[in-house]
């Protein structure tokens, strides 16, 4: 009989997926409430959204006990910042904050998959999506999480951005009103809980303009 051992591991993936989508004067940032483990769900109803700034809200999947060790760290060093600066960080200066902090552990990460959505200091919308260990990219449009493979090919499909490569830069936000970006968004998690037994229960998306932010839900299926 072969020698059985049990491997413990720091790390869990509690599934669950996340969207983010920018428009010319708004952010679009979804996300399913399943949190699971294995074939088992612990919640359906575990909000994976989190306000970092008034203009600055994060959405991570992968393993929760670090996402929410790391939005502590980063809700520290942001009272931190206004005590120094007597301002609120703008959605930049979290984004290059986020990979920092995550750089910084990259021999024993947190392991946490973000989009980060909001808008910049002229009010336009703007996204950068993550790694675990910082590396970050500013993108029109971004999916992390479990059914990120399968939303990724329909947002490309439906919004896909110019190359970066093209000169002069092309500016990366979506072209779409702000309703029609939140039903896409309605749609394509819709179409991933179909597939994706770790993305369902329900959807909360949150939306960021001029006005300030703004939250719904919508029922995904519960099987």
């Amino acid at each position: 009989m072969p020698k059985q051992q049990a491997n413990w591991s720091p790390y869990d993936n509690n599934g669950g997926s996340c969207v983010a989508v920018a428009g010319a004067d708004y952010c679009v940032i979804a996300a399913d409430t399943r949190m699971s483990t294995g074939y088992n769900i612990l919640t359906r109803d575990y909000s994976k959204i989190c306000k970092l700034a008034d203009k600055c809200v994060m959405a991570s999947s992968g393993f929760q006990a670090d996402v929410k060790a790391l939005q502590k760290h980063l809700a520290a060093r942001h009272l931190i910042y206004q005590h120094q600066h007597n301002k609120q960080m703008s959605c930049p200066a979290m984004a290059q904050l986020l990979s920092n902090t995550l750089y910084y552990k990259r021999f024993f990460p947190y392991y946490s998959f973000n989009v980060l959505g909001g808008l910049d200091n002229e009010g336009k919308g703007c996204v950068f999506t993550y790694d675990a260990v910082g590396s970050y990219e500013k993108v029109g449009y971004s999916s992390q999480g479990s059914g990120s493979t399968l939303i990724m090919p329909f947002l490309d499909n439906q919004l896909k951005s110019p190359s970066p490569l093209l000169l002069p830069v092309q500016d990366a936000v979506t072209p779409l009103a702000e309703a029609e970006a939140v039903d896409l968004v309605k749609t394509v998690f819709a179409s991933a809980s179909e597939r994706d037994i770790y993305t369902g229960d329900k959807l909360e998306i949150v939306v960021i303009n001029a006005d300030g932010i703004g939250r719904e839900y919508m029922d995904l299926r519960k099987d």
